[in-house]
């Protein structure tokens, strides 16, 4: 007997061909691959849950729904017991970078999660290796046992050369050629250079172009409802950035697609429950909003998929099969796939899930197969992922920090003076620009206690000639050793916060010795790490365990004292974000892009 193909998003034969089986199927003219039965339906094009049904699959497909109880032949019969059979999830909008797995990886954790198709942005590898770490992040899901898309990054980098540096540089041109090459480019990807875009910067507009011109849609990222107008009429159709109802209802009306983003709630990405007000308190209608995850790391990836976010839309007054369809047919209509997945109609795949009454999956069939069976992968879905894309050796080798590396804190002022300090709150999103009345001790940890103040450096890791910049953290909690990250956004250069410099080099140094990742130091000594050797933002390892070792890493964070989370922390250098930011070049203001000193004279 010869061995199954290895499960991907191939599997399953274009409709086209499988039209007059499909048909013969469902007319009982010919044997199914398999009937579910005993079901409830939740149908997503109705918005309804119908009682006894079953499905009858062929190729891969759904060939019909009809009355539980009609199949009479000798095909495979999977008895659903009564529980919610639902379309597969659809994420509109991640970063598999932010797992920190591969999309190998990434797809256990989504199926186990009842998401059978995600839509990914991989601006982060992108970032550091261009167009080609694009590509190979391409190949990656090509093998990977789920659907999965990709909007093609827009904004590489997120700013100029003169406000950081970047490993990549995707200009109109490598776009363009991104969407003619991969079929599964099917948008461009967030345009987080908003003000660029409100201004009418050439750049930025060339790049819109060159989606629009292909008809693809331009999804975007936004702050501020003074940018609204421009930036609609900029031809960008969708944002997960709505962070409250007032501007998720103003995007509704300037013709946006909103996505809710559900996070953690203790982590940067929670704005579901505020924007979705624009429905539950202004009386919007939810035909144009979808539910998305945007960032996850391996940990929340496993705890807080998207049928988290489904039923946290649920908890908050949306009906359970509207919730639903905001996480499986709204997506897929979005970008233009609702003919293909998000719901349960005849000739759709077969991506299923088995649901218990309060919306958690228990089963998912992927193109027919099942792969997910009580929350735990079947044989079938581990033999498809015993065999991972291996990444090229020159994705391992992308941290290449100064040689020698330069002082990692400046020198302490010889009088008083006048700080620009970057104020880290909750969740970690927006940071405070803060000007503190320094009054220098006799050295920098005594300074540092009296002013509630900590160090913090972007080192350059691009290999381009770069340095450090300098800064420093108020409020940021930190009481002992140092934090340091490779996933520095988004241009991804290192950033390392301490009390010490000592503390501060051991980390970068455990961050160049593997070749990127996440650590906590304590007296010398690393406590905790996640190593990320694929472009500094990735493991090699399964989900699992990369989630364990993320578990320890949150653990010796919340010790350190640190005040928001390490993906709040991670942010830090995204210089599209107000109100100052720290890169590679220095201390800027955001949004008006204005480069600050440190120091000031008192």
């Amino acid at each position: 007997m010869t061995e199954p193909a290895p499960l991907n998003r191939f599997t399953v034969e274009p409709l086209a061909r499988m039209t007059r089986r499909l048909a013969d199927v469902a007319a009982g003219r010919a044997e199914p691959d398999l009937v579910v039965t005993g079901a409830r339906l939740l149908s997503t094009y109705s918005e309804r849950i119908l009682e006894n049904r079953e499905i009858r699959i062929a190729g891969g497909r759904i060939a019909a729904v009809l009355p539980a109880g009609c199949y009479r032949g000798s095909a495979p019969v999977y008895d659903a017991g009564g529980g919610l059979i639902a379309p597969g999830l659809v994420d509109p909008h991640l970063h598999i970078e932010s797992s920190m797995v591969t999309a190998c990886a990434y797809a256990e954790a989504a199926l186990i999660n009842g998401t059978t198709t995600i839509v990914c942005d991989s601006h982060e590898i992108g970032n550091v290796l261009d167009a080609k770490g694009v590509e190979w992040m391409l190949e990656d899901a090509r093998a990977a046992p789920l659907n999965i898309y990709l909007t093609v990054p827009s904004t590489v980098p997120a700013t100029t050369p003169a406000i950081e540096t970047a490993g990549g540089d995707l200009t109109p041109d490598k776009i363009a050629a991104l969407f003619d090459a991969w079929p599964e480019a099917i948008a461009l990807g967030e345009k987080m250079d908003f003000v660029a875009v409100a201004a009418g910067e050439e750049r930025a507009h060339a790049i819109i172009a060159v989606a629009l011109e292909r008809g693809r849609p331009v999804s975007g990222h936004i702050y501020g409802r003074d940018f609204v107008a421009a930036y609609a009429a900029s031809g960008v159709t969708d944002t997960h950035e709505a962070i409250d109802r007032d501007i998720a209802d103003d995007l509704l009306e300037a013709g946006l697609w909103i996505f809710l983003r559900g996070g953690p709630p203790t982590t940067p990405w929670h704005s579901l429950p505020a924007a979705i007000g624009t429905i539950t308190e202004y009386g919007a209608a939810w035909k144009r909003i979808c539910a998305c995850t945007d960032d996850r790391d391996a940990d929340d990836l496993l705890a807080y998929g998207l049928d988290w976010v489904v039923r946290e839309a649920a908890a908050r007054g949306i009906p359970q099969a509207a919730a639903w369809a905001m996480g499986s047919l709204h997506p897929a209509t979005r970008y233009g796939l609702d003919g293909e997945i998000g719901g349960l109609g005849g000739g759709r795949r077969a991506d299923l899930v088995l649901l218990d009454d309060d919306l958690v999956p228990q089963a998912t069939w992927y193109g027919g197969e099942l792969v997910v069976e009580g929350r735990k992968a079947t044989p079938r879905l581990e033999a498809a992922l015993a065999t991972p894309y291996r990444y090229p050796a020159a994705a391992y080798a992308t941290v290449r920090l100064p040689d020698p590396l330069p002082a990692l804190v400046p020198p302490l002022p010889p009088g008083p003076c006048t700080v620009n300090a970057i104020r880290t709150t909750l969740p970690g999103i927006e940071l405070i620009h803060e000007r503190v009345a320094l009054t220098p001790a006799t050295d920098w940890p005594e300074t540092l206690a009296a002013h509630d103040l900590c160090h913090v450096a972007v080192v350059e890791r691009h290999g381009l000639g770069g340095g450090v910049a300098h800064g420093l953290l108020s409020a940021f909690g930190l009481k002992r050793g140092a934090v340091a990250s490779s996933v520095g956004h988004d241009s991804h250069n290192v950033i390392v916060a301490g009390l010490t410099e000592a503390d501060m080099r051991v980390a970068l140094d455990a961050i160049a010795a593997a070749q990127g990742g996440v650590c906590v130091v304590e007296a010398g000594q690393v406590v905790a790490m996640v190593p990320l050797p694929i472009a500094g933002l990735l493991s090699d390892q399964r989900v699992g365990v990369v989630a364990e070792a993320m578990r320890g890493l949150k653990a010796a964070w919340a010790e350190a004292g640190c005040a928001i989370p390490y993906m709040g922390f991670n942010l830090i250098p995204l210089s599209v974000i107000p109100q100052i930011r720290i890169t590679d070049k220095g201390l800027v203001l955001v949004p008006e892009m204005c480069p600050v000193p440190l120091f000031e004279a008192a």
